[in-house]
């Protein structure tokens, strides 16, 4: 079978798979260019092969007879030191692992021997990647299954086909580079070329204040109102540019009754936006489109417009609440909005009309999008049949961009990321803010995620690292953690946001985020991306222009940069860029 060698890393084609299985098949015919299995049941999985520098991989089925779930290839890697397990939406994270690691006992959906879209294999004895990836993510997902050991890495890539009767798979290549950031941003680049629609890159870094981290659900108008005055106050005293303002989660009493509006603001959402524009702000607001309350007013009158569970017949039930809590709303249960219904399309039509025509949005956080594209055919029947879990999440998405035309900027958060192309201005790269350095909920998402995505930042859209922490108390974070967190963060170029009260900022965190607000950056590279060893490196940038350069130590225990410096744990130590630094800087 043929064997292609990139960077000193091995990879041999072993086997077709069939709804994610090797099939029954004959001996194969291999020639130059083509490998042909004939399967037992009849018809042949084709693999066709072209390129060199830019390998080509086209997997398809002649004869089909049957509709796939999933249609791929069985390749084995050797020489192989980590690979990355690439998530599929923003909070399932990215990162890199040795081969032979256990699925664990977490959420299956963020296993390390479960990734999408593309995996980047670094070599046991050479610098550099060689990156294997799909190119086109709007008609169907992409995944790539891990397995065997550091002996041989078995990596299964597949096509999602979700029985809509097609019968070939997405083309997968393969290149490398001598630098792993700098050949995950060529394929970023490759996705961003063939995607239907061009990447929608705001000309500027998206800036302001959101209210979720500070207040959650406990808001009402008085506390916006109050919050409106201290952000124009700050932004005045400051002269930085701070340009939304957003209102998060809370104002509506169940998930689907986006109109609906809870009693503690009596006048009303559309008086408080226009007091948003009235202070120079962009006036925002968050909405879950997927997601509908078992203790909604939509799920009472309209069950008909829901997603319904394959096995039981009943709405699919996306994740549920119990227990003693309840997510500061009422519905035990949360379900899935059927978007290839007329109906529950008009809806969403109508909430996003209504939003920013009469209330007055420009900015529109669409939140937990992933509960558009989680679900194939075999749990999940849906209202129009035959189509992917993609085609269905870009209907969605489709509708949402027209709906609130080109100038509102749309934010996507629990999202797609390599589908969104086109669709949304910026994307959560990471799990939400944390307020502790280690844990679930915490610094550990950021020091990790946006190394691993700030690829596709100014590429296939801006990077949003989520908002930073900047108040005194209610966190578990050291002066020294709340400052390297803010400035790493910020560093990156992407969505610069806070959620704290900005007249309560002590002098030194104020003029800490005025200092980033008012700072050129547009994007940094990672220049030791892939190193495990070394603290991270982080070069930035102002259009095409290293300006600094950051050292930053995640670990708990004093590590030593490639240049000497000691750097103690937790702590960010930044520098002008230099000639000693720019050896490192190499641009792609």
């Amino acid at each position: 079978m043929p064997e292609f060698v990139r960077r000193g890393v091995t990879l041999r084609i072993v086997a077709p798979l069939l709804d994610g299985a090797v099939p029954n098949h004959g001996v194969p015919s291999v020639s130059a260019d083509e490998i042909r299995w004939p399967l037992e049941s009849g018809g042949a999985v084709v693999l066709r092969m072209n390129g060199d520098e830019l390998l080509a991989l086209d997997v398809a089925m002649d004869g089909c007879r049957q509709l796939l779930d999933s249609l791929g290839i069985r390749i084995v890697a050797t020489g192989v030191r980590s690979y990355l397990r690439n998530g599929y939406q923003s909070w399932d994270g990215s990162y890199f692992v040795r081969p032979g690691t256990s699925t664990g006992d977490g959420q299956p959906a963020k296993a390390p021997t479960l990734g999408f879209a593309m995996t980047a294999l670094l070599p046991e004895n050479a610098d550099g990647a060689a990156v294997l990836g799909f190119d086109r993510h709007d008609r169907f997902q992409t995944r790539f299954r891990f397995g065997g050991n550091a002996a041989g890495l078995i990596i299964d890539a597949e096509t999602l086909l979700d029985r809509t009767g097609g019968c070939e798979a997405e083309t997968l290549f393969l290149f490398d580079g001598d630098q792993v950031e700098a050949v995950l941003r060529r394929w970023s680049r490759r996705v961003a070329a063939v995607a239907p629609l061009s990447p929608r890159l705001p000309t500027r870094r998206i800036t302001g204040w959101c209210s979720w981290y500070n207040h959650f659900a406990a808001i009402d108008e008085t506390t916006i109102s109050r919050e409106i005055r201290a952000a124009a106050a700050y932004r005045d005293a400051y002269k930085v540019p701070l340009e939304i303002f957003q209102i998060d989660d809370g104002f509506t009493p169940e998930m689907g009754d986006w109109l609906d509006v809870r009693p503690q603001f009596p006048r009303g959402i559309a008086p408080l936006l226009a007091e948003v524009a009235a202070a120079g702000f962009m006036p925002g607001l968050w909405i879950a489109p997927f997601l509908v309350g078992n203790r909604s007013s939509l799920f009472a009158t309209h069950p008909e417009w829901l997603v319904a569970d394959c096995t039981t017949g009943k709405p699919l039930l996306a994740f549920h609440f119990y227990g003693e809590f309840r997510w500061h709303k009422r519905s035990e249960e949360y379900h899935v909005l059927d978007i290839t219904h007329p109906g529950a399309a008009g809806h969403i039509a109508e909430v996003l009309r209504v939003w920013t025509e009469e209330w007055g949005a420009r900015y529109i956080k669409a939140d937990f999008l992933l509960h558009g594209a989680e679900y194939g055919p075999e749990r999940a029947r849906w209202y129009q049949p035959g189509l992917s879990r993609i085609a269905i999440w870009r209907l969605m998405m489709t509708l949402i961009r027209e709906a609130v035309g080109e100038d509102v900027v749309v934010a996507g958060c629990g999202s797609p990321l390599w589908a969104s192309v086109g669709l949304i201005d910026t994307v959560r790269i990471g799990r939400d803010m944390g307020v502790s350095w280690h844990g679930e909920y915490s610094a550990e998402s950021l020091l990790r995620d946006l190394l691993t995505r700030n690829h596709g930042h100014g590429v296939l859209w801006q990077a949003d690292p989520d908002c930073i922490l900047l108040r005194d108390r209610f966190h578990d974070l050291s002066e020294v953690e709340v400052d390297a967190l803010a400035r790493f963060a910020a560093a990156a170029g992407g969505v610069l946001m806070t959620s704290d009260s900005l007249d309560e900022l002590s002098p030194t965190r104020a003029e800490l985020f005025a200092g980033l607000l008012r700072a050129q950056t547009s994007q940094c590279r990672f220049p030791l991306l892939g190193d495990e060893e070394m603290v991270i490196e982080q070069c930035v940038l102002a259009g095409d222009v290293a300006v600094d350069f950051n050292l930053f130590n995640p670990t708990d225990q004093v590590r030593t940069a490639s240049d000497g410096t000691r750097v103690p744990p937790h702590t960010l130590i930044g520098f002008r860029v230099s000639g000693n630094q720019a050896r490192t800087l190499t641009l792609s």
